[in-house]
């Protein structure tokens, strides 16, 4: 982040995270006691366009209530909003921070309404009725004060430089499901057949160089697998693969065809 004040007044005031602690030009941030997003001060750093990188990163929040109080939240703050969307799966609110990475913040619809045609998730990019979305919330509800319990992050969506490349490496690889196709520019995968945890994107041009060193944006992001052997197998086909694998606490760390950093972590077990 350019400016590590302004981005964590953004994130805290504006967005409704809270401020879990902070160490010199690192913050971390959260839902109530859960830690979503780390944020690293790099004052003069520029964010390049046309590279890979995060195209958003996409915060779940547990109701379609909880989506309309964060809705007029952001509203009552004056927070700009990018886009509202109705995905058939899902409804959405898109914005940026100041730095202009991107943000998603959606509820999902019950997976008995996702809409299947020939045995395939068909999910949509429609008008979002946001005068539907805002009744959710009684004539007595106040702007929701932080994100709620609860939230966590559903799904990363990353620009990628070439989608057949970076189809195999997530499905073949990490094994996640190919879920849908959109057209010859963007696919989405999960695990557990929810409707997606990676979205892959082409929109920054096919061949898109990855950003330089120091740059702004993504650094990492987290894959959480069950336990440390889902996790020692797929570091071992990653190195089978040829694809450079670094430790990380708790797991290991490699990148995407596209330079993005995945980092493969085991689930904390609960006690």
């Amino acid at each position: 982040m350019r400016d590590l004040d302004r981005a964590i007044g953004f994130y805290t005031e504006g967005l409704g995270l809270r401020l879990q602690g902070r160490e010199g030009n690192v913050a971390r941030l959260g839902a109530w006691n859960s830690e979503l997003l780390v944020l690293v001060g790099a004052p003069g750093a520029a964010k390049p366009r046309g590279t890979t990188g995060l195209y958003h990163f996409a915060l779940l929040v547990p109701s379609r209530r909880d989506l309309a109080r964060s809705l007029r939240h952001l509203i009552a703050r004056r927070v700009s909003l990018s886009g509202m969307s109705d995905h058939s799966v899902s409804e959405s609110l898109y914005l940026s921070d100041p730095d202009g990475n991107g943000i998603e913040i959606y509820r999902d619809r019950p997976r008995e309404e996702w809409p299947i045609v020939d045995g395939q998730l068909r999910m949509t990019t429609d008008p979002l009725d946001v005068k539907s979305l805002l009744a959710e919330n009684g004539p007595m509800d106040a702007p929701q004060a932080g994100l709620p319990s609860g939230t966590r992050m559903g799904h990363v969506h990353l620009h990628v430089a070439h989608l057949a490349d970076s189809e195999r490496f997530y499905s073949e690889i990490l094994g996640f499901e190919l879920r849908q196709r959109f057209g010859r520019t963007a696919l989405f995968l999960a695990a557990g057949g929810y409707h997606h945890h990676i979205g892959l994107n082409t929109w920054a041009g096919v061949g898109a160089p990855p950003p330089p060193p120091g740059a702004l944006g993504l650094r990492h992001f987290e894959v959480l697998l069950p336990d440390t052997g889902t996790v020692d197998g797929i570091l071992k086909r990653l190195r089978a693969a040829g694809v450079p694998v670094t430790e990380a606490p708790g797991g290991g760390e490699a990148a995407d065809p596209s330079g993005n950093a995945v980092r493969l972590l085991a689930q904390p077990q609960s006690k």
